[in-house]
C-alpha cells in the first residue's frame, strides 16, 4: 500500500498525513474494508497502466432531503452526502493524453487535453462530461495534463443517488490534485461538474447533486443567484441523533419520462412569468399568486398553480428545516421532511407519470411507510429526487431499521433498500 503523502480534502492540503489517516477521515471506523478496497483499486490500476498511482481520490453520491424541484426555479434545497462513493487510482502522464477506466465497462475513455471542443455525437457519454471538464478547467486558467486513471463505483448508475455527479466531481479532484495542488474550492469543482453536464453532456441538470458530493456533510444551497449561489456546510449529522437514512427503489415506467421532468420547470416558469418575472423565485409571495389566480387557472392552468405553490412553500420549508437541524429539534426537522414529501405528491405532482398511471411504485411505498409502526411518530418519509418514478427516501430511527428494511423488501424486492449514512467529507484525494 502507499507511503505517507499529503491528503488533499475539499481542495486544502493537510501535510504530514499517512494514507492511514486518510482513509480513517473518509472512511471512519471502516479501516479494514476500506484499505482492502483500495489495494484492489491500486492492482487493477497497476494492471491496466504497468506503474504506480500517484494519486488517489474519492467523491460521494448524495440524498436529497429537502427542497423537491425548486433549483431550475432559483430556490433553495438541503442535501446530504452519503457513504457510498465512486473512487480513482491516477497518475499523471507526459504525452497530453487522459485515459479513464472504469471497472465493470469495457471501452476507455481516451482523449487529448489540445482537443476539447464539444461534439455533438458525443452528448450523454462520460466522454463528454471528462471533455467538459477539462475544458472548463482550462477555461478558467486552471492547469490541465494528461493522466490515466482507474475508477471503481458504489453509486451504481440509476440507483439515484447521482451517480453521474460523483463521477464529474471525481475526475475535477484528480485534475485538482495532479495539477493544481488540490487548491481549487470545492464549490468551484461543483460548477465546473455541472457545467459539463449541461455544455458536454447536454442534460440541463441544477448544481445540487455536484455540490453535495464535493462539499460533502449536510448542506443546504439557496438558488437565488444561480452564477453565485449560497451554500453552506451544517455542522451536524443524522447520526448523532440515531437516525439513519434509507433509500428504497420502487421500480418504475419504463415510458419516456422526459416530457414529464420538463414540464415542472417550464409550468413553474409560466406561472411566473404570468405575474412579470421570470422563475418562481421572482413571485411575491403566495397571497400575490392567490389574487391572480382567476388570470393564472386560464393561462397556465391549475396543476402550473399548485407546482407554484409547492415552489413557494417548499422553498421556504428549506429553511425551516435547516434551523431545525442546527438547534436539534429533530421533531421539527422530521416533521420538515415528510411536509416536503407530501407537498410533492399534493402540489408537484411528482410521485407518479401522469402517463403511466397504474404504475405508483413510490405512492405505494409512501403509503406503507407511513403505516408502518413507529414511523410516523419518529421518523420522516418523502418522494426522492426527480420523482416519477424510481425512488422513495426514509430517515428512521436505528431501532426500526431492521424490520422497516424487511417489510419494504418484501414488496420491492430483495435488495431495494439502500441503508446510508452521511458522510461529512466531500470530495478528497491523497497524493503519494
Amino acid at each position: 500500500m502507499p507511503t505517507p503523502g499529503k491528503p488533499q480534502p475539499g481542495g486544502t492540503a493537510h501535510h504530514g498525513a499517512s494514507f492511514a489517516q486518510y482513509l480513517e477521515s473518509v472512511y471512519p471506523g471502516q479501516g479494514d474494508a476500506a484499505r482492502t478496497r483500495y489495494s484492489a483499486l491500486e492492482n487493477a490500476f497497476r494492471a491496466r497502466y504497468h506503474g504506480a498511482p500517484v494519486l488517489y481520490a474519492s467523491a460521494p453520491g448524495r440524498v436529497e432531503v429537502g427542497g423537491n424541484h425548486t433549483d431550475h426555479n432559483h430556490g433553495s434545497v438541503l442535501a446530504a452526502a452519503i457513504d457510498l462513493d465512486a473512487v480513482a487510482a491516477a497518475a499523471p502522464t507526459s504525452d497530453r493524453l487522459i485515459t479513464v477506466t472504469s471497472e465493470g465497462y469495457r471501452d476507455p475513455v481516451s482523449l487529448r487535453c489540445d482537443d476539447l471542443a464539444v461534439k455533438k455525437g458525443e452528448h450523454s457519454t462520460t466522454l463528454a462530461l471528462v471533455r467538459g471538464i477539462v475544458a472548463r478547467f482550462a477555461e478558467k486558467g486552471y492547469r490541465t495534463g494528461g493522466f490515466c486513471a482507474h475508477i471503481t463505483s458504489q453509486v451504481a448508475a440509476g440507483s439515484g443517488l447521482s451517480s453521474s455527479a460523483a463521477v464529474e466531481v471525481l475526475i475535477g479532484t484528480i485534475l485538482n490534485g495532479l495539477f493544481n495542488d488540490g487548491a481549487i474550492r470545492p464549490e468551484e469543482i461543483a460548477a465546473i461538474g455541472q457545467y459539463a453536464e449541461n455544455v458536454y453532456f447536454g442534460k440541463p441538470c441544477g448544481l445540487m447533486d455536484q455540490t453535495a458530493s464535493a462539499v460533502g456533510g449536510i448542506v443546504t444551497i439557496d438558488f437565488r443567484d444561480p452564477a453565485h449561489p449560497d451554500i453552506r456546510q451544517l455542522r451536524r449529522s443524522f447520526g448523532e441523533f440515531g437516525l439513519q437514512v434509507l433509500v428504497i427503489h420502487t421500480g418504475g415506467s419504463h415510458a419516456d419520462l422526459t416530457p414529464e421532468y420538463a414540464a415542472v420547470p417550464a409550468e413553474m416558469k409560466a406561472i411566473a412569468q404570468a405575474l412579470g418575472g421570470r422563475v418562481c423565485r421572482d413571485i411575491d409571495g403566495e397571497q400575490a399568486l392567490v389574487a391572480a389566480l382567476p388570470g393564472l387557472r386560464s393561462v397556465a392552468g391549475d396543476r402550473a398553480v399548485l407546482r407554484a405553490i409547492h415552489f413557494l412553500r417548499e422553498t421556504a420549508r428549506v429553511g425551516e428545516q435547516v434551523r431545525a437541524l442546527e438547534a436539534g429539534d429533530i421533531a421539527g426537522f422530521l416533521a420538515g421532511v415528510t411536509a416536503s414529501g407530501r407537498s410533492s405528491a399534493l402540489w408537484l405532482q411528482n410521485c407518479y407519470p401522469s402517463s403511466a398511471p397504474s404504475e405508483q411504485g413510490i405512492m405505494l411505498a409512501l403509503a406503507l411507510t407511513e403505516q408502518y409502526p413507529g414511523v410516523a411518530q419518529r421518523g420522516a418519509w418523502r418522494v426522492h429526487g426527480g420523482g416519477f418514478a424510481g425512488t422513495m427516501l426514509a430517515i428512521l430511527p436505528g431501532d426500526l431499521v431492521q424490520g422497516y428494511r424487511a417489510a419494504m423488501e418484501a414488496v420491492f424486492g430483495t435488495g431495494s433498500v439502500a441503508v446510508l449514512t452521511v458522510r461529512q467529507a466531500g470530495a478528497v484525494s491523497w497524493r503519494a
